[in-house]
């Protein structure tokens, strides 16, 4: 286990100038390219590595790289195109967990990254292998690498020794090295994307000369959109098509282009990826569909092996709105009306729909890109060009599938705070389902582990497209409510009714206005007007008035909101009065958000303009307008709210728990259930609080258990146990309540009985006190990592599904949402009459659950059902863990999907 690499035979990744290089072990096949590695460098170079300039320094440093593997060293290379340019090891001796460290990097690539990149793989490799320090030794006038180990993020000491300089690397995973290497990363992903976004030169392959093709339509899009840089078509049978320049081949060019469309058919993908990136294309977009798998493949490394950004394939194509860099590569109907929101869809039926919706709405796209497959580039790559790109001040997501969850959960949480990111929750096929079983994967649903992510990273999720639409317009015209307090206005009771409504299925409240302010909106308002919330003006009501009322509602503290819900009347048509104009035409800024709703608008929704400048979104159903309203409110209180941090806890022991999962997986070489005994050894490294238990394989063991479990009352629980039994209640394998021996006796016969051929033993347990029984558990999912579950436990945790989850690790934030969140929460804070439970050691448990799976790569289930709260402590009373043989991943590494 401790030889394997942990990235795997080899990963790519993103120089700091955007291109790629492929970071792999050390093969004895490289011992050539090493030692010229280093015969290549200059003399002041060679001294600075090596301390001296010999050139035997060369060959013995390729040596001792490609010699046979041994415990404790690893070796990792860069390489690009085929060509070694740096190389990092690591040598732990005879320590185990501190490692020396040395890096050499090829001369004429310093200050790209590449040092850099092979150390946060070098580290990721060690941390998985137990080490904990790095230890390096340099001349105190190297000052290049000096500054690679203090850039790093990590805890880094330095002592001086004459002319040398031994520095020593903590390897602790502390917060400060991941937002490093997530800046580090960002930076060069957003160089990666600018030959695909801004390219200076564009060529599409497979443009024919009759109208009908997707090729031939994007490079009509392209000349039509406005493409400012130089254009060709590639087509052996034609010299020119649509008036655009055409060559045979991507070789024969006048010039190597930035960006390739590839829209030939899927047999010749891969040949035309090889030819681009032999002619030094930096980046493809493939609308083609339906690649085999070969085929997939092949295009996939192309675009590795020459350093190529890709879209797609299967997608409908790229565009940026920004006048100096104006790009239209896709095969939609229309052009995108610039504006300032990035799209990224997986769809292109979606994309068509958004481009159009935000085109209609005024709001326009910055950039757009159609991900398609998304075999490379990913809404992730997009949310950190949108950050950075100075013109998109909203973003719009449609993802399908995740490639790097927690990678894109940290992204999104940073880019969260500076710009609304909306998303369309997709695939919800499993919503309202309730779990068929009481252990924690059969309840951790998709839907859920969705769900959770867009709420931790900040992502406003809405259900369909025209909701996103909606939203969407809301949040660009609109400051965010300072919280869900509404009041509605009309000038119909019906249409107030209804609104009302909405808002309170929305999750908003509809506050009583207080009497200085219906005194304030008597004195406006025509007679009749009924000054409640809704405020009903009445039909009667004047441009002006309406005006007035809603003016001294926004002035009044206990508002966040104001949605106008207006019907046309003779009254106004007789009076020539525009109630709508009461919101438009009137200048000056308004703090707080007003949404109108217009019960005979013929669209969705609309964006009405202002008077000197602005807009007002108009809706044609009061539940839009709510429901819009409600994700603004929650992106303000997620804004309000502290970043969360993760606690230190005492009392953990993951030396133990390693230990602990490696002894229980060499003789369960394909995982399993762990057994009483391992579970709480596992549950005790973790300090998480266990009920006693005794257990025994007869019945007389059986008596002998129940002797010492017995409390005050005198009564104990027998329950049953083998392997892969989950349902215990469900097979009548509990006895509760046993007093005496005669009871434990005739217990243990009942078991052994009902279950002969099963039963390897049984739990012996005190009879538990009273309390509020609860379930916590873990699920780690492959793709979205660990997924913390809790809720209502016992036996009703199947029937009623009232759980709450968030992905670990766990913040403090996160830990008060899942304890605050499911339906039975009331009791846990004293609702029933009893008190509030422990519910500081509820919190810990739930911290401790999410540090066991966070730190466990092998623990793919735990379920803690029941968890007994009571106002004085909290208590596992059943546990049951799964572990499956899993190496761990680091979900933070930079590599490229």
């Amino acid at each position: 286990m401790k030889n394997e690499t942990l990235i795997g035979p080899r990963t790519h990744a993103l120089l700091a100038d955007g291109t790629t290089v492929c970071i792999r072990p050390v093969a004895a096949a490289d011992h050539d390219q090493l030692q010229g590695l280093y015969e290549e460098m200059s003399p002041e170079n060679l001294r600075l590595r090596f301390f001296a300039a010999g050139r035997r320094s060369a060959e013995m440093a390729a040596d001792r790289a490609c010699a046979t593997p041994h415990a404790g060293y690893r070796a990792l290379l860069a390489e690009r195109s085929g060509q070694v340019i740096g190389l990092a090891e690591y040598d732990t001796g005879d320590t185990g967990t501190e490692a020396e460290i040395s890096i050499a990097v090829a001369d004429g690539l310093h200050h790209r990254g590449v040092g850099t990149l092979l150390i946060e793989h070098l580290v990721s490799a060690a941390r998985a292998d137990g080490v904990t320090s790095f230890t390096a030794d340099a001349l105190s006038e190297n000052q290049e690498v000096l500054r690679l180990f203090a850039d790093l993020g990590l805890r880094t000491t330095r002592r001086f020794e004459g002319p040398e300089v031994r520095c020593t690397i903590a390897l602790d995973q502390v917060d400060t090295y991941l937002t490093a290497v997530e800046e580090r990363g960002r930076a060069a992903d957003v160089e990666s994307l600018r030959p695909l976004l801004r390219p200076a030169a564009v060529a599409v392959v497979g443009a024919g000369r009759k109208p009908g093709s997707v090729g031939r339509a994007i490079l009509h899009q392209l000349k039509a959109g406005g493409y400012t840089g130089r254009l060709w078509a590639v087509n052996p049978a034609a010299t020119s098509i649509l008036g655009i320049p055409s060559h045979p081949s991507v070789s024969a060019l006048p010039r190597t282009p930035d960006l390739v469309v590839v829209a030939v058919p899927a047999a010749a993908v891969p040949a035309t990826a090889e030819e681009c990136g032999k002619a030094g294309v930096r980046a493809l977009l493939v609308v083609t569909a339906g690649l085999d798998a070969d085929q997939a493949k092949a295009l996939l490394t192309a675009c590795r092996t020459y350093g190529m950004r890709m879209v797609g394939p299967n997608c409908l194509g790229i565009s940026n709105t920004d006048p100096q860099h104006r790009l239209d590569a896709t095969f939609a109907a229309h052009h995108p009306r610039p504006g300032t929101a990035g799209v990224a869809v997986q769809s292109g039926g979606v994309g068509i729909a958004l481009l159009d919706g935000m085109s209609r709405l005024g709001i326009g796209v910055s950039s757009f890109v159609s991900l398609g497959d998304k075999y490379d580039v990913s809404g992730n790559d997009l949310l950190q060009w949108w950050e950075s790109d100075a013109h998109t001040d909203l973003a719009l997501l449609h993802l399908e599938s995740f490639g790097n969850p927690r990678a894109f959960s940290r992204t999104a949480r940073r880019v969260t705070r500076r710009m609304p990111v909306l998303t369309v929750d997709a695939g919800r096929t499993d919503a309202g389902r309730r779990a068929a079983a009481s252990h924690t994967a059969a309840a951790a649903t998709r839907t859920m582990t969705r769900q959770a992510l867009f709420t931790q990273a900040g992502i406003t999720a809405a259900r369909s497209v025209g909701e996103l639409l909606e939203t969407a317009a809301l949040l660009h015209s609109q400051p965010l409510p300072a919280g869900s307090r509404v009041a509605i206005v009309t000038n119909a009771g019906g249409a107030g009714v209804l609104s009302a409504d909405a808002c309170a299925e929305a999750g908003l409240t509809l506050p009583t206005p207080p009497a200085k302010l219906v005194d304030d909106l008597v004195a406006v308002l025509p007679e009749g007007a009924a000054i409640g919330n809704p405020v009903d003006a009445t039909a009667a009501v004047t441009e002006d008035q309406l005006g007035d009322c809603v003016d001294r509602i926004m002035r009044h503290p206990g508002v966040d909101a104001v949605l106008v819900a207006l019907v046309p009347t003779a009254v106004a048509t007789a009076t020539g009065d525009d109630l709508v104009r009461a919101l438009t035409a009137r200048p000056g800024h308004r703090p707080k958000p007003v949404v109108v709703v217009r019960l005979e608008q013929a669209l969705p929704v609309e964006l009405l303009s202002r008077t000197g400048g602005g807009t007002v979104p108009a809706y044609a159903e009061p539940q839009a307008a709510a429901r819009a309203l409600a994700h603004a409110a929650r992106r303000a209180a997620w804004l309000a709210r502290p970043a969360g941090t993760v606690p230190d806890l005492d009392g953990i022991d993951t030396t133990r728990a390693h230990a602990c999962i490696e002894t229980y997986l060499e003789t369960h070489p394909d995982g399993g259930w762990l057994d009483p005994r391992t579970c709480a050894e596992l549950l005790d490294c973790y300090g998480i609080p266990q009920l006693p238990w005794a257990w025994a394989t007869t019945e007389d063991e059986a008596v002998l258990a129940a002797d010492r479990m017995r409390g005050p009352d005198g009564l104990v629980v027998m329950k049953a146990y083998w392997p892969g039994l989950l349902h215990k209640s469900a097979q009548h394998a509990v006895h509760l309540d046993l007093r005496g021996d005669s009871q434990v006796r005739a217990a243990f016969r009942d078991l052994e009985t009902r279950f002969a051929g099963l039963l390897t033993g049984v739990v012996v347990q005190p009879l538990a006190a009273r309390g509020t029984e609860l379930f916590a558990g873990v699920v780690q999912d492959q793709v979205f990592g660990p997924l913390v579950l809790f809720g209502l436990g016992g036996t009703a945790t199947e029937i009623l599904a009232d759980h709450a989850a968030r992905l670990a690790p766990l913040t403090d934030h996160d830990v008060h949402d899942l304890i605050t969140s499911p339906r039975c929460a009331p009791l846990l804070f004293g609702a029933a009459g009893g008190g509030p439970v422990d519910l500081p050691g509820l919190e810990q448990l739930l911290h401790r659950l999410s540090r066991m799976a966070s730190d466990l790569a092998q623990l793919a289930e735990a379920d803690f059902n029941p968890v007994l709260a009571e106002p004085g402590a909290v208590t596992v009373l059943d546990a049951r863990v799964r572990l499956l043989p899993r190496r761990p991943q680091d979900p933070y590494l930079r590599r490229l999907r």
